[in-house]
């Protein structure tokens, strides 16, 4: 299992989303854009409505259920808001990103990288990542987050990429050490994670956030150069 602990889709979060204020708007610089990116074995690319039935099965996983706060069970309605309204949200009001993993040779659904809390002044986002099951231990996860890294460090001149990763999840933090992460410390107390009780109810129990970051010169001892701007592609056209 690998991922971040994802801050995708949890109680409410839709709603905050596409409520947002005059002042938050105003503070905006800048917006993703609608990206591409390919690397051997993986496309990235924004969600569309084909990935429902994908989306669905993966966000009720065990393993997403426990180290995310997405709604369990997930439904369907759930994919098409995600996709729909949550995503194009928070990408044209400059928060964040949200982009499907793809396989290139199948074009199945793998995974979703998600960056939130970007800020434009700054040049810096959080990123998380998830990953179907069945596509686990692959080294899809890894892959995926340093495309999207160096993709950032790049093309889009961002300083700093967080990743927070619960204290029990050893296959984040490995992706994390993988990519060049560097661990800043321990928030605490700080994340919500989800146990199912014997009776088969989830219920919330509180541990710590380790908190990584990655920097552009980070990326040196990191698989892959970084490539130049001909790498990516931008489409205009969607959303």
């Amino acid at each position: 299992m690998v991922w971040s602990h994802a801050r995708m889709l949890h109680a409410g979060q839709f709603e905050q989303a596409l409520t947002v204020t005059q002042v938050t708007e105003r503070r905006m610089t800048s917006t993703f854009p609608n990206i591409s990116i390919s690397t051997e074995r993986l496309v990235l690319r924004p969600l569309d409505e084909d990935d429902v039935p994908a989306l669905t099965a993966m966000m009720n996983d065990e393993q997403v259920a426990a180290w995310t706060h997405v709604p369990q069970p997930f439904t369907e309605q759930g994919a098409h808001t995600w996709i729909g309204e949550y995503a194009l949200a928070q990408r044209t009001a400059g928060r964040g990103l949200d982009l499907a993993v793809t396989e290139f040779l199948t074009q199945r659904l793998v995974g979703v990288i998600q960056l939130t809390r970007t800020d434009w002044q700054v040049r810096a986002t959080e990123l998380s990542y998830i990953v179907a099951p069945w596509a686990r231990g692959e080294g899809y996860a890894s892959e995926a987050a340093l495309a999207t890294a160096q993709w950032l460090f790049a093309d889009q001149k961002f300083e700093r990429i967080e990743l927070r990763t619960a204290a029990g999840n050893t296959a984040s933090q490995q992706v994390a050490q993988r990519i060049g992460c560097i661990s800043e410390g321990v928030l605490r107390n700080a994340c919500i994670a989800r146990v199912r009780t014997d009776d088969g109810v989830w219920t919330d129990v509180r541990t710590d956030f380790i908190v990584w970051s990655l920097l552009p010169e980070d990326l040196e001892g990191a698989a892959g150069p970084l490539p130049d701007h001909n790498g990516f592609t931008t489409f205009t056209d969607w959303n």
